[in-house]
Formats: structure tokens, sequence, C-alpha cells
């Protein structure tokens, strides 16, 4: 079904994985498409309760394809931004599902930001992090300069991509930008752990987290106060809610169905 993704689901777990490996997984337009298209069927399918995505190969992904950008030379970066590479993390962004991030090498320029649009990072000790736009003249795109300053700070968000530092894994995880360093091997049973846990959780309320923690970056505390009524509303009417009440009196686990 697709060519520059593999996509597989079973049971309430799909995973999407770019599937470039003879090129580190760079992203060429057909990727970009690709991705926005499995998140959509990922959204649509209520089968699906969580994501894993990673990279085929070696890397993660290695940023924008540069032998497709010298072919579309003379086409335009803020088009491109805004036709392909915005909706994507916008897409990721607004999933009502979580998407844990599979980190098992390289990830560069905006291989980087669509990292950090996943809501959790596990990194294998392999993997690194960099913002790569600097060392061909380019600034920060896909979401960067929106994540890495909320994540280490303005003074660390500028060295980091001013300098185009690379980080390796424990670095990441001391700075916040990663919740777990594995081993290699490790890293498939980690990540499959952490997928089951999740989609086991009420999905519902996972959703209504992503949107009330995304808001809280540029909302005033009254704000915050009566969004989290409004969501909490919402949370209050689904089966999972009543499960979660049910199962705490008859002192048992709960058997959510993210409904």
């Amino acid at each position: 079904m697709y060519e520059t993704l593999h996509y597989f689901a079973s049971g309430s777990i799909a995973t999407i994985a770019l599937n470039r490996p003879e090129v580190f997984n760079a992203v060429n337009e057909k990727l970009t498409y690709e991705l926005q298209a499995a998140l959509e069927q990922v959204a649509i399918d209520q089968e699906i309760r969580a994501v894993i995505f990673t990279g085929l190969g070696k890397a993660f992904c290695s940023g924008q394809d540069l032998k497709e950008s010298t072919v579309l030379k003379n086409a335009s970066l803020a088009e491109a931004l805004h036709q392909r590479y915005n909706p994507l993390i916008r897409t990721m962004r607004d999933l009502p599902k979580p998407i844990i991030c599979k980190l098992n090498g390289v990830a560069a320029g905006a291989g980087c930001s669509l990292v950090l649009a996943c809501d959790v990072i596990i990194a294998s000790e392999a993997a690194s992090l960099s913002q790569l736009f600097i060392n061909i003249g380019l600034v920060p795109d896909s979401g960067s300069s929106f994540f890495l300053p909320r994540l280490v700070g303005s003074l660390k968000a500028f060295e980091l991509c001013a300098l185009g530092t690379k980080i390796s894994a424990h670095d990441a995880l001391e700075l916040g930008l990663v919740n777990q360093v594995v081993t290699a091997e490790a890293l498939d049973k980690t990540v499959q752990q952490m997928a089951e846990r999740y989609a086991a959780a009420p999905t519902k309320a996972i959703g209504l987290i992503k949107k009330m923690l995304q808001k809280s970056g540029s909302a005033t505390l009254q704000e915050m106060l009566d969004y989290e009524a409004h969501c909490q509303e919402l949370a209050g009417n689904t089966a999972d809610f009543r499960e979660g009440v049910a199962a705490f009196l008859e002192k048992r686990e709960p058997r959510f169905t993210g409904n």
C-alpha cells in the first residue's frame, strides 16, 4: 500500500516505519504524503489505540533528501513546508492517540523534528539527535523551533540550532529530549511493552491530555482551568471512566476499551 513506509497493525497497536534504508530514511516528497495518509489511517481505525513510529535499517531519519532538493531547486521552501511538513506535524500532534517513537538511530534535521513531535521517545544507545539545518545555511523547521525551547530552554535550544550540535542518546536523556535510553538489543521489547501499556489505557483520556498540554503552552491559568473543566466533562462521559470507577470499587484491574 505504501512505497516509502512499512505499515503494520497488530491488535490495538500500529507500527509505522520509514522505509528508505538505502538513504537512511531521508524524507522525500512521497514519504511526507504517505506518512500523512498512514496517520490518517490510524486516526479513523477505532481498533488502533497506540502507534509505534520508527525507521527501518540503521537510522531513524537523516532529514530531507537533498538529492531530491537539487532536482527541485527552483521550488519554494516555504511552499514545501506549508503543503507537506507542516500538515504532517499538525497531524501527529492532533492525533488523539499516543505516538511512541522507537528511536533506533540517527535523527537529523527534519528527522529530529519528527522525533520531537512524538508523545513518548525511547532511544537506543546508538541513537542521536541533531538540528543540522545550519550546516546547509537553513533554519530549523517542522516544529523544531517550537518543541526545542519548551524541552531544553531557550539558551540550549539556540546552541543546538545555531551550532548543529549532535546529541548522543544519553545526553538527550539528561536534557529531557527523550524519555528513556536502552541498549539496542532491548529497544524492540521495551517499546513494545510501552506501546501495550498505552494501548490498554483510556484512549480518549490520552487524546484529551495531548490537547490540554499543547494548549497550556500559550494559555493563561484561567484559560487552562476552564479547559480542564471542559475536558474533564468529556472524559467523565466515557465508558472507560465508568469502568475505571467500577474497577476501583471492586478492587480489580480496569479493562479499558478506549470508548
